[in-house]
């Protein structure tokens, strides 16, 4: 027997988006190329809506 949810069930999405930051596993948060916290770049966050780490679980944001 298969389970009702299973018939419906699709495979997550792979977007390919490119960000301009990466995580920084000492600080624990997203960093720009120059060294400055992602977090506080204004208009990245305007642009981008968040700066979510892949670190982890997707639903964290940086602070």
């Amino acid at each position: 027997m298969r389970p009702f949810a299973l018939n419906y069930a699709r495979p997550a999405q792979q977007l390919e988006v490119s960000v301009p930051y990466a995580y920084d596993p000492r600080l624990q948060l997203n960093v720009l190329p120059d060294g400055r916290l992602a977090a506080h770049d204004y208009a990245l966050l305007r642009e981008l809506g968040a700066t979510t780490s892949t670190a982890g679980s997707k639903t964290h944001f940086d602070d």
